[in-house]
């Protein structure tokens, strides 16, 4: 819900030639950098990887439920917290404007020298750590868990691709 108010947000700034917050570009750039956040690391992969990859995986393998119940509780709430984060880090002096690359110069010292960037930076690598653990889950759940009779050779395109990826 944040994400698609700051994509509001965006839209109604391009709306007008001259923008809303020509005075404050620095409000315009991190109303840009939240919204990319927000909706790639806290909407996209969670959901698509970790929703998708926590619900068909069990079911396509044939087991009950992840093979590691707790690590996947904690990839879970691992989300929340690294969000909070990102919301946070918009109130610190001026918040992290980088855009969603996080490119120099935007993201270098000169520019940003205020902790806003770091605490982006640190929220990115808790959810990062979160997806992985996900992930390892997701492994060992389609190596030790499947049914006996599915033989790697059978397992769906939908497990391999997460298994890859």
């Amino acid at each position: 819900l944040m994400g698609i108010c700051l994509s509001f947000h965006i839209r109604v700034n391009l709306a007008q030639p001259a923008g809303l917050y020509v005075e404050v570009s620095q409000l315009y750039n991190v109303i840009i950098t939240s919204h990319a956040f927000i909706m790639i690391f806290f909407f996209v992969m969670p959901v698509m990887m970790g929703g998708f990859g926590n619900w068909l995986i069990p079911i396509m393998v044939g087991c009950g439920d992840m093979s590691h119940p707790r690590l996947n509780n904690f990839s879970y709430w691992a989300i929340p917290g690294a969000l909070f984060m990102v919301f946070m880090s918009a109130l610190i002096e001026g918040g992290a404007g980088t855009g969603w690359t996080l490119y120099p110069p935007l993201s270098g010292w000169i520019y940003h020298s205020s902790p806003a960037l770091d605490m982006v930076i640190l929220s990115l690598h808790i959810a990062g750590f979160g997806s992985m653990m996900s992930s390892l889950n997701f492994m060992r759940t389609m190596i030790t868990s499947r049914f006996y009779a599915m033989i790697p050779e059978r397992m769906p395109v939908f497990c391999w691709s997460m298994f890859v990826t």
